[in-house]
């Protein structure tokens, strides 16, 4: 099954919470997706661009998971609580590379140690 990367946008300026509230939207959030997660990524603590990423925004963080489609990822990434003030999620399916890729390479020696 393809694997989706959500890459979460916050405004700008935003201050990564852990209030009570965030981290019960946040839960829900990978609750209502659980079966479909692959890594459930991290938050983004301190951030930098490198060309245009889109005014007003900042990376928030990241996640993988699978889904039978592009649209099936949409659906998933509609429940984020960072729609919810004013954030985004970049949606993209990730490329499957031969073992003979580099990165292929890099990864399977990674797991190695």
């Amino acid at each position: 099954m393809p694997k989706f990367i959500f890459a979460y946008q916050q405004p700008a300026g935003y201050v990564t919470r852990t209030d009570a509230d965030i981290a019960a939207q946040w839960a829900g959030f990978f609750e209502t997706i659980g079966d479909s997660i692959v890594d459930p990524g991290q938050p983004v603590f301190e951030r930098t661009a490198i060309g245009e990423v889109g005014p007003g925004t900042q990376l928030g963080g990241y996640s993988v998971v699978e889904a039978g489609s592009l649209e099936d990822a949409i659906a998933l990434a509609q429940h984020c609580p960072t729609l919810g003030y004013g954030g985004g999620v970049h949606v993209g399916e990730l490329a499957e590379l031969p073992p003979e890729h580099p990165a292929s390479q890099l990864k399977a020696r990674l797991a190695s140690t």
